[in-house]
């Protein structure tokens, strides 16, 4: 046999050997689930998602490749979420982002042992949900952020001086919204404002609950965060606009889509670092010794389109401190 006959065959045997191994070594490469149990899953809230999946893949991880992701969505209707929380805890996941404080707690409850991200939280230690920030305990973890919620009041009153009667606009099923209205009541009072409610449960309920402000003679609009009014934000700052109500908000978004003013952390940007929690669980690490980050990067948006629509001269001392202004 020649050389160049043997070194053919020692090369047929080097494949026969090392394909069927590159084979098995393919196949058992990790493909890891991951659930997300959220509140809806409208257009105006799909960029969250995508945020979401940006940074997983900056962090090596491709739906397809090594993920898949198994969405549930309530659309609005929070009574849903403990069914859509036990069908994902069946599927045997790696790992659920719970986007809501709700689906937070419908998740809690529907697994011990499946860790639980949430992008954003508002009072998670108040409500029960973590024993603390630097020690969450449990299976759930992730971001949070300081409310701040009597400082927005606050610069609702300096962009809109002549306001003496805001309303809240809140959806009393969001768990948070009794907190943040303890909190405002008490600035109200000392600012000598007048504090009201209006109750929203559905975006049917929007135009009703804004229209009749105009009765309540209301010169100011506060919306509470929650999944109804993040997802309605354009409608609800048109219907404001309308009843020429200067209104402040937590989500840049809002401002972005004609609410006056907003004051809060970057939830697009939240969504992303969720990404950084799940590659250090689906690494190993448990999600009680993962503290809960709470957003240090706050930023103040004001949309002087909508305050021209009103009539309405923003201070310049206001103008300056702001990070963004729409014009």
């Amino acid at each position: 046999m020649g050389q160049v006959q043997r070194r053919r065959l020692l090369l047929g045997a080097v494949v026969l050997i090392t394909t069927p191994l590159a084979s098995r070594a393919q196949l058992s490469a990790k493909t890891y689930r991951i659930g997300v149990l959220a509140p809806s899953s409208s257009p105006s809230v799909a960029p969250l998602y995508e945020e979401l999946r940006q940074g997983l893949r900056e962090l090596g991880y491709v739906e397809g490749k090594n993920i898949a992701i198994e969405y549930r969505y309530a659309e609005g209707r929070f009574e849903r979420f403990p069914e859509l929380a036990a069908s994902l805890v069946s599927m045997n996941l790696d790992v659920i982002v719970a986007v809501s404080t709700d689906a937070v707690v419908a998740a809690q409850r529907a697994t011990t042992t499946i860790p639980i991200v949430m992008p954003i939280s508002i009072y998670p230690v108040e409500l029960g949900i973590i024993k603390s920030l630097g020690r969450p305990g449990g299976n759930v973890t992730g971001l949070t952020a300081d409310d701040f919620a009597a400082k927005r009041l606050e610069l609702l009153k300096q962009a809109a001086p002549r306001i003496t009667r805001v309303v809240f606009l809140r959806n009393p099923a969001f768990r948070s919204s009794d907190i943040v209205l303890k909190e405002c009541e008490t600035t109200a009072a000392r600012m000598g404002l007048d504090f009201q409610t209006a109750a929203v449960y559905s975006p049917e309920d929007l135009d009703g609950a804004i229209h009749g402000l105009g009765k309540r003679r209301a010169t100011g609009l506060y919306l509470i965060e929650d999944p109804l009014t993040y997802q309605n934000r354009a409608k609800i700052a048109e219907l404001a606009i309308k009843q020429r109500l200067p209104s402040i908000s937590r989500f840049q978004e809002s401002a972005e889509d004609g609410v006056l003013m907003s004051y809060g952390n970057n939830i697009g940007a939240a969504f992303r670092s969720v990404a950084t929690y799940i590659d250090k669980i689906l690494k190993g690490t448990k999600p009680a010794d993962l503290p809960v980050q709470q957003a240090t990067t706050l930023e103040l948006v004001i949309n002087l389109k909508t305050a021209k629509a009103l009539g309405l001269t923003i201070p310049q001392s206001l103008l300056l401190r702001a990070d963004r202004v729409i014009k």
